[in-house]
């Protein structure tokens, strides 16, 4: 990787984690390319500079962005791609891309998820169907909630790439008073914690849901920090991933989980708490009208899982209440008795 690269960003999505990336790079002086999914909602910006629906307190310098709807356009004119949008809808944008779409390419992931249809995460499945160098994909990971960075409440998050030293180049663009980067080379450790969290986030909204206190909840979130890291550790030697020796107490790993399992902006953890408060899978989704990625996940994880066969109890649990109608009440009672 060249420092001297030029830096045209391209950014995939609109939601509340991609409005805050296309803060932190507006404030750092780089300009965007910025897909959005509607004409309208590229109208509502240019009128009043911010999003319709997300962060709206953030306001653009119309200067350093290009709105449009055109997907080629955003990679065709960008030399870093910047994918942040839920992982279920994927596929779809991805699908009507050429096989070279990303030739030359440099690709950051805020994706919290994976390829829900194959169960990958997405850098392997930009391996698979596009060819694509993991060498050249990056990925954020880290307790960072897009309503804290909007707010610029001091955040960190880590950055993950094979190579410690473009990984630091990444995180350079992403350095600001209110952002600290922490850089890595554990791609899919990282990533794997990523998605797992969420389902956690998830039991711990249940837990509360159902009405259990603080002190359960502790012991809980430690035996999931547990879980993730027996699990991160087992699946990079199965599938014969690099394993770096990564430091399981690290921000991208526990500070990430406890973040998502305790925080008022969880939306995973909102939705578990509808769950243990009675809501069916269809309705909680229908009255947080925002996606919460532990439910795609907690599938993705056990599908992975089948031929793996790591253990991983609390996640399966989990997978049982959100995916086979298992009773919230129940399934906590039968959980709590293998916690140590």
């Amino acid at each position: 990787m060249r420092s001297n690269i030029r830096f045209r960003v391209g950014l995939i999505g609109n939601g509340s984690w991609a409005t805050a990336i296309a803060k932190i790079m507006t404030d750092n002086h780089f300009s965007i390319n910025w897909l959005f999914r509607k004409a309208e909602d590229i109208q509502h910006i240019r009128k009043y500079r911010h999003p319709p629906r997300y962060l709206t307190s953030v306001r653009f310098d119309l200067r350093k962005i290009s709105c449009t709807t055109d997907i080629h356009k955003v990679i065709h004119s960008s030399d870093w791609v910047i994918i942040c949008m839920p992982s279920v809808f994927l596929k779809n944008m991805l699908e009507q891309l050429p096989p070279d779409a990303f030739k030359n390419k440099y690709i950051v992931s805020g994706v919290k998820g994976m390829i829900a249809e194959d169960n990958l995460l997405l850098n392997d499945y930009l391996k698979q169907r596009f060819a694509f160098p993991t060498e050249n994909y990056f990925c954020i990971t880290g307790p960072c909630h897009a309503e804290e960075v909007a707010a610029e409440k001091l955040s960190y998050i880590t950055i993950s790439g094979q190579h410690r030293q473009d990984a630091g180049l990444i995180a350079s663009r992403f350095t600001t008073d209110y952002l600290k980067t922490i850089v890595n080379d554990d791609i899919w450790g990282a990533q794997y914690a990523a998605v797992l969290k969420n389902v956690y986030a998830i039991g711990a909204g249940i837990a509360h849901g159902i009405g259990f206190g603080d002190n359960f909840l502790a012991v809980y979130v430690a035996n999931c920090a547990s879980e993730l890291a027996h699990f991160a550790k087992a699946i990079s030697e199965k599938q014969h991933h690099p394993y770096p020796g990564r430091n399981a107490f690290a921000s991208a790993y526990l500070g990430d989980l406890l973040v998502t399992c305790y925080s008022q902006y969880s939306r995973n953890r909102t939705f578990g708490t509808m769950i243990g408060k009675g809501y069916s899978v269809s309705s909680a989704k229908l009255e947080m009208n925002m996606i919460a990625e532990g439910y795609y996940a907690s599938k993705s994880i056990y599908e992975v899982n089948k031929s793996l066969k790591i253990p991983t109890p609390i996640a399966d649990f989990i997978y049982q209440i959100l995916w086979n109608n298992a009773s919230p009440s129940i399934t906590f009672n039968k959980l709590k008795r293998l916690f140590r």
